[in-house]
């Protein structure tokens, strides 16, 4: 007796398994299961068809509705049966279908269906099987002992063998595998209705899709390609299209780890069952799909698929994108980036595809129309979308065809791109350009080099040879060009192609052999194409020669049937097309290599950024166009020296890639370029190489970039990578006889002196080189080789820095019989009139100060012999040099030197024209003379306050050695005894060193510039009270004011008297230098003062300017002055036209964020002083400048603090700009939070009367569209709909208050002009005698009309 069964109704039925009513059913939760299973698997097992019988089907439905109670043996036991049965009903049916007998084959349809159910089935509760035995494996082990009969060896081994057998991801191919083989009956024949057909079919898809919702089985390979294979079996063979469509698009929308699956599994179908037609009806129903901004999920899945899909089948995807590109509108950001991706896969296959032989006119224009396309999305309003824009045109440049047009188009949109807000896109614009250099198509002919210069010569004689050519061929060879243009044309491609590369291989060896600019090249190209076309052994570095050779086979064709003349003028015509091609060539590469210089200047201030990726490729992109010949890159490779300081030293990684420290990437790229050994290159020529290398580095090189290499350099010794070799070049260098170049020997001693940082020993062994050279007649000769030479031998001293609170001293002192400082006083005694003077005897007073115990001995030698040489009586016969001859001197020194500090070189002119002329002069003595004393004397004061500093931490140190000594000696036993010893010692050492702290304070205050024994006593007065020498005293007298307060107290008025009035700007850059280190010493001072310093803000000159921001900067940071509504000045530097003055000044306001509220509590001060009054900027500046101060203020405080305060501010402004103003503040502000909405509509009252201003009433506008997209979703917006209607009421009503007040103003002028005129008329009437009686008529009409107006006053 066979079952009732409907296969679509039980289909139908089991989506509620709970309520699915089975007529002979058995509960595993009452009865063993084990029995009733057996007796259904015996008897399937016999005869598949037992399957129709209804008890033996009721225990499969039994056991696999209740499959939570089924132990997992059973499970496998029965999915065996199953299959078993399954297989050979189908093997039966496909047996049987063979037959013509319909009824035969009908009778396997019942079986099939009834089997294919309880698959379906089984897959649904495997699941929960599954889940079961997981959470009952640990458990007990007699449950699986017993249910083996206890016949396996121990617990352990048969729990081990039950999860064995209970594994249902190791048995879903084998299901599917039976599936695949149901899919290959001839359905037709079995099922005669569609529906019955259908329903099958469904019911045996139906487990690979339940098998691929779980992301963890379409990890496993074999698994996924089975699924796959039921799916194409399905569609192709059984009209499963439209069910496997629905279910895609479903899986895509809630399953997003199918995205990549179903893409794959189309390709397969695609490629492998020649079944299009499904992929494209998907990609038309993605096309037609709306996706919201808001959705993430959906537009996510989705995009994924179409990238994968396009690919795996591009070709599938270009015949449907024209519908796709509907999604570049989208709002999801997702779906436009993958449109995106979708055009680089298809630019791919384009690029790649045969078609480029066969058809190249079609091709290249859709590979035009998509690179177009492209492109045009480099302006998307998502920073994701720009990046994958250009992270895909990067791929492009992989391709092997070498689109020349769409490069350039590339170039010019990621040079554009450097610009962007965001820094993500900015590193990915740097990524490109580099990539863009490496991969450059303009190396065939001429090398790899890319520098400008070169190719606009290039490209300049291609075409003054393509004139010279053209004006020789006649119009003979313009009509043979006619017939034949398009052939040669053809040829000439070919042979260009050719010759490129033999000429590119020949240029190679030619470079391996010498060293010759590109100049040198072309003058070579120009000899060569004057050879003679005959000559076939010439080797040729030029195309020209080696395409004469296509012409002399022409030549051959056409001697039959034309003269000599004509060959002529087809070889002519020959060369022509090939300088075409060549002037084309050139100018392409022209096009792209100014392209790249004009982003050089963008990707320079990319190296300050914040974001270190950005800051790496940065770097990467001058190291890459360094080694190219770029001619911008030597500005970018210097300013990367700066970042040596960059505190980040540690490797992160991000998108899966390893980004090293700055600081380390840096040095490897500056080993890269200047210290790494060269293949092929003997040893001798790689250590001269590198020592020149790192001279060089020194050339023009200014004072901060120096500092920056002395860092670098010291961590390269310390690491170990600077050779010995290399040093004992540079030694050789440095103390070479014969004449070189005085920048290589001053480059020699720079660098030896920083390796000596970090290796003293560097310096010490060579001391006697450094007397003879520096500071013999070669140091004479060149001061500022001396000067550096004295820097070198301060080495001697160590590096190490001061600990605070230590009292311990490392540095190295020497007897002052020493030769090092007979050499040098020699050295500053000299007689000499040139400025660099200056700036050596600063560093031989440091010097001397650095190394010997008793400078002051030394130096009050120094100063007694420059009084006697600056005062003595001249001979008659001695004449003074004019201001002529004394800045001809000067001019030729400036052209040797290197840069120095400001601080420290008085400008010659300025020494040279306050020499006097009239009788004073016998009693002033030599003006330079006394300049040099005065220099002297103000340097020794400074430095031996640093001295005494010295002497006191000695004194310090004596002490607790000798406290220390006496301790050890008591000998004390007991522990805690000794600890409280110790810490009474302290408190006596802590009241000895006071006392000594004292006593050396009191010297610095009393007896340097007041003291009866003091030489520096009698300079005081000199510097103060000659204004003769003002000019020169006033680096000295700034150096007296640092000593004592009480002489600063009662001079420092003149200081800033003259840095008012000074008209020459190195005096006023060296006076708030001054200020600076005056500040240090005695802040009080300058605080009271401190509107004086912010002047210099304003001053014209750049250095001023630069050195005032520098020094309040330091002041500010380091609370040595404090910030009194002067904030506002600083704020005018960040808009500055210098990009040195606004980097600064942003600096110190990032600086100045991180303390406690600084900005904020300034933000008053700094709105009135920018906005109102006589410092006020233009309301573009404004704007620009607080949108930067507001981004520190988002952070520091509460913003409904800064609400409150900007509103009340209303009240008090009149001015319209004001208000204005004060509203873009506000606006400025994120209102994320309802009470900073909440303040802003309690101040309504200040500012509801200033709503008529349209600036104002926008900006408020701005502030609730903000604050309505901040808002929380489940709050209404009432109240801010509410405060919108009363803006929109004020607004109105101050308008129309407005137009009241100004018809009144114009009545008022109006009555007030007509009673003028009226006045005007009696003045006439009273000197006329007998007035007409006709007159009076109007002028009673006009005193009507007064009255009139009078009514409206």
């Amino acid at each position: 007796m066979s079952v009732a069964f409907e296969l679509q109704d039980e289909l139908q039925a089991l989506q509620d398994i709970a309520n699915y009513d089975i007529p002979n059913e058995h509960d595993p939760h009452s009865t063993d299961p084990g029995p009733l299973l057996q007796q259904a698997v015996g008897a399937i097992a016999h005869s598949p068809e037992d399957i129709t019988d209804p008890e033996i089907f009721d225990i499969f439905r039994s056991l696999l509705k209740y499959s939570d109670a089924v132990a997992g043996a059973h499970m496998s036991k029965m999915l065996d049966a199953l299959l078993s049965a399954f297989g050979a009903q189908i093997d039966a049916a496909i047996r049987d279908s063979k037959e013509d007998d319909q009824q035969v084959v009908m009778a396997h349809k019942l079986p099939l269906e009834m089997y294919a159910f309880l698959v379906n089935w089984f897959v649904r509760a495997a699941e929960k099987v599954k889940a079961a035995g997981e959470e009952e494996a640990p458990p007990p082990p007699v449950k699986s002992r017993r249910g083996k009969g206890g016949k396996v060896g121990t617990s352990r081994s048969a729990a081990a063998k039950k999860t064995e057998q209970w594994t249902w991801s190791d048995q879903i191919p084998g299901a599917l595998e039976l599936i695949c083989k149901a899919l290959k009956l001839k359905t037709h024949r079995i099922w005669v209705t569609s529906p019955e057909r259908d329903a099958f079919i469904t019911c045996l898809t139906h487990p690979a899709y339940r098998v691929a919702e779980s992301e963890q089985y379409m990890k496993v390979q074999k698994i996924r390609m089975h699924v796959y294979k039921v799916i194409c079996i399905a569609v192709k063979h059984h009209g499963h299209a439209l069910a496997a469509q629905i279910n895609i698009i479903q899986s895509l929308q809630y399953y997003e780890h199918l995205s990549e699956p179903m893409a794959e599994c189309l390709s397969i179908l695609a490629k492998e069952f020649d079944h299009a037609q499904l992929g494209d009806e998907i990609l038309r129903e993605i096309a037609g799909k709306t996706f919201n901004a808001q959705d993430t999920k959906g537009p996510r899945a989705f995009s994924r698929f179409l990238v994968k899909f396009s690919e795996e089948s591009p070709r599938s995807v270009l015949k449907q994108i024209s519908i796709l590109l509907g999604h570049l509108d989208s709002e999801s950001y997702p779906m436009r980036m993958a449109i995106v991706e979708v055009i680089g896969s298809l630019i791919r296959e384009l690029a790649t595809s045969e078609d480029m032989t066969n058809d190249t006119n079609q091709t290249y224009k859709q590979l035009d129309g998509l690179s177009e396309l492209l492109i045009s999305r480099t302006l998307d309003l998502s920073s994701y979308v720009r990046s994958k824009v250009l992270t895909t045109l990067s791929k492009m440049l992989d391709l092997p065809v070498r689109l020349a047009k769409q490069r350039l188009r590339t170039t010019r949109a990621a040079v554009d791109m450097l610009e962007d807000k965001a820094s993500s896109v900015r590193k990915v614009a740097v990524s490109i350009l580099v990539k863009l250099i490496l991969t450059h198509p303009y190396g065939d002919m001429y090398g790899g080099d890319l520098n400008l210069q070169n190719w606009e010569e290039r490209y300049k004689a291609a075409k003054e040879k393509l004139q010279e050519m053209e004006g020789v061929v006649g119009k003979a060879v313009e009509k043979d060009e006619d017939e034949d243009e398009e052939e040669e044309t053809n040829v000439e491609e070919v042979d260009e192609a050719d010759g490129s590369k033999k000429r590119s291989k020949k240029k190679a060896k030619i470079d391996d052999d010498m060293d010759v600019d590109e100049n040198d090249d072309a003058n070579e190209d120009t000899e060569m194409e004057d050879a003679d076309a005959d000559d076939d052994d010439d080797v040729s570095e030029t195309p020209k020669p080696r395409k004469k050779k296509i012409p002399r086979k022409s030549i051959v064709d056409v001697a039959a049937i034309a003269s000599e003349q004509e060959a002529l003028a087809a070889l002519q015509t020959n060369e022509i097309l090939s300088l075409r091609l060549r002037k084309k060539y050139c100018a392409e590469a022209l096009n792209f290599v100014r392209t790249l210089e004009d982003g050089m200047v963008q990707i320079t201030q990319l190296l300050g950024s914040m974001n270190k990726p950005e800051v790496l490729e940065s770097m990467e992109y001058f190291r890459v166009a360094f080694e190219y010949n770029f001619g911008g890159a030597q500005a970018g490779i210097k300013r990367m020296l700066h970042l040596i300081w960059h505190k980040d030293n540690s490797s992160t990684s991000e998108e899966g890639k390893e980004l090293k420290g700055i600081r380390s990437r840096l040095l490897e790229c500056y080993r890269m370029l200047y210290f790494d050994p060269l293949p092929d290159m003997e040893p001798k020529q790689q250590v001269n190489r590198i020592a020149k290398n790192m001279i060089e580095l020194t050339y023009d090189a200014t004072l901060a970039e120096l500092t920056s290499l002395e860092e670098m350099m010291r961590i390269m010794m310390e690491d170990g990578q600077i050779h010995y070799d290399v040093i004992n070049k540079l030694w050789q260098v440095y103390s070479a006889h014969k004449a070189l170049p005085p920048s290589q020997r001053r480059g020699a001693i720079i660098i030896l002196g920083m390796l000596a940082l970090s290796k003293r020993t560097i310096i010490s062994e060579k001391v006697d080189t450094l007397l003879k050279i520096g500071l013999g007649p070669f140091g004479k000769a060149d001061l500022t080789l001396a000067r550096y030479t004295c820097l070198a031998l301060q080495r001697l001293n160590g590096s190490a820095k001061k600990i605070k609170g230590s009292l311990l001293d490392k540095t190295l002192r020497m007897e002052m019989e020493n030769p090092i400082f007979r050499k040098l006083q020699d050295a500053i005694e000299h007689p000499c009139r040139s400025k660099d003077w200056f700036g050596m005897a600063e560093q031989a007073i440091n010097t001397i100060y650095a190394l010997g115990e008793h400078p002051d001995q030394l130096c009050n030698d120094l100063i007694k012999n420059l009084t006697q040489r600056a005062f003595a009586r001249r001979q008659k016969s001695e004449e003074l040099p004019t201001e002529g001859d004394a800045e001809m001197l000067m001019e030729d020194d400036q052209e040797r030197e290197l840069p120095i500090p400001v601080s420290h070189a008085p400008s010659s002119t300025q020494i040279s024209s306050q020499q006097p002329g009239t009788s004073e002069e016998k009693d002033l003595g030599d003006v330079f003379h006394l300049s040099q004393l005065l220099f002297v004397v103000g340097h020794v004061a400074i430095k031996h306050i640093v001295f005494l500093e010295l002497v006191e931490r000695e004194w310090k140190r004596q002490k607790d050695e000798k406290q220390l000594a006496e301790k050890l000696a008591a000998g004390t036993s007991s522990s805690d005894k000794a600890s409280k010893e110790t810490e009474e010692l302290d408190q006596v050492a802590g009241n000895a060193e006071d006392e000594i702290g004292e006593r050396i304070a009191a010297v610095r205050e009393t007896e340097l510039l007041y003291g009866e024994q003091s030489l520096l006593r009698l300079y005081g007065p000199l510097l103060v009270h000659n204004r003769t020498l003002r000019a020169a005293a006033t680096l000295s007298f700034s150096k007296f004011l640092c000593v004592s307060s009480q002489f600063c107290d009662q001079h420092h008025h003149l200081l800033f008297k003259i840095l008012e009035t000074s008209k020459d700007p190195n005096i006023r850059s060296n006076i708030v230098i001054a200020l600076g280190d005056v500040a240090v010493s005695f802040s009080n001072i300058v605080d009271e003062n401190s509107n004086e310093l912010y002047k210099g803000l304003s001053d014209g000159d750049l250095v001023v300017k630069k050195n005032t921001l520098m020094v309040l900067t330091h002041l500010i940071l380091n609370g040595m002055i404090k910030v009194k509504g002067q904030l506002g000045e600083m704020a005018k530097c960040l808009e500055d036209e210098e990009p040195r003055i606004s980097d600064l000044a942003k600096l110190f306001f990032t600086e100045l964020s991180t303390k406690d509220n600084a900005i904020y509590n300034n933000l008053p001060d700094v709105i009135s002083h920018l906005s109102t009054g006589d410092h006020a900027v233009e309301e573009e500046i404004f704007k620009s400048t607080m949108r930067y101060i507001f981004s520190f203020i988002e952070k520091a405080s509460p913003p409904e603090n800064i609400v409150e305060k900007l509103c009340q501010r209303f009240r008090l402004s009149e001015d319209p700009r004001q208000w204005r103003d004060i509203a873009f503040c506000l606006s400025l502000l994120p209102f994320k939070s309802e009470r900073s909405v909440k303040k802003l509509i309690e101040g309504l009252q200040f500012y509801r009367d200033k709503l008529h201003e349209e600036g104002v009433y926008e900006k408020f506008n701005e502030i609730l569209a903000k604050a309505r997209s901040n808002k929380s979703a489940n709050k209404p917006d009432t109240e801010l709909n509410e405060f919108e209607s009363i803006l929109d009421e004020h607004r109105r009503q101050g308008a129309e208050d407005q137009a009241f007040e100004k018809r009144v103003e114009g009545k008022k002028a109006a009555a007030k002009r007509k009673a003028t005129r009226r006045s005007a008329r009696k003045k006439v009437i009273e000197v006329e005698p007998e007035p007409e009686p006709e007159s009076q008529a109007p002028a009673t009409q006009d005193d009507d009309d007064d009255d009139d107006d009078e009514m409206y006053l």
